[in-house]
């Protein structure tokens, strides 16, 4: 497997961690208790500085080679880049509502709710597409000269939240992830255990 692609997949299962912070925040809020609005903050912050800024252009540039190398093989993968730009889109609506709600601007539960769904809703869907799609496309069509221009043209910047040393303004969401982890690692133990006996 290509370097990039395992790359790419590394980024996949940590954006995924961020999206059940998501979800799990939003089933607080949908309690009627009050969510961490800090979370929620610091994980759209996160999303601006690298998935959006390193993790989508990554994938446009093996799109942009796929589409150079096969054409139709890209067409039957769908348009990423235009895909890339409307999570930009609902990423900035679930900004706005989480900056609405602590700026104390009234705002129906709904719409609150209806933002942070469709975020997470379209980022599972989008990241499905690409391992299902785009992932195994490039990996069957692109040669060891696409794969060097593919690097080539990727900048190559660390992950300020998963990339060994997490930067400081996310501590404490890397904070809550780990504890999440291992919270859900000790009730998969006690099942376990319950089981066998």
């Amino acid at each position: 497997m290509s370097r990039m692609i395992e790359l790419l997949y590394e980024e996949h299962r940590n954006i995924a961690k961020l999206l059940s912070v998501i979800e799990h925040e939003l089933s607080v809020f949908d309690r009627r208790e009050r969510p961490d609005y800090e979370i929620f903050q610091a994980i759209i912050q996160y999303f601006k500085e690298y998935p959006e800024a390193c993790h989508h252009p990554k994938e446009d540039v093996v799109y942009q080679i796929l589409k150079q190398r096969n054409p139709a093989v890209a067409g039957a993968v769908g348009d990423i880049e235009a895909e890339h730009e409307l999570e930009g889109e609902r990423l900035a609506r679930f900004a706005k509502v989480v900056e609405d709600v602590l700026a104390d601007q009234e705002l129906p539960r709904e719409t609150f709710h209806t933002a942070a769904q469709d975020f997470l809703e379209h980022q599972r869907r989008h990241m499905a597409k690409e391992e299902q799609l785009l992932f195994p496309a490039a990996l069957e069509t692109l040669t060891a000269e696409d794969w060097a221009q593919i690097d080539a043209r990727i900048e190559e910047r660390k992950d300020p939240m998963f990339d060994g040393e997490t930067a400081s303004k996310f501590q404490n969401l890397y904070a809550t992830i780990l504890r999440w982890e291992q919270e859900t690692q000790e009730d998969r133990s006690r099942a376990a255990a319950a089981a066998v006996r």
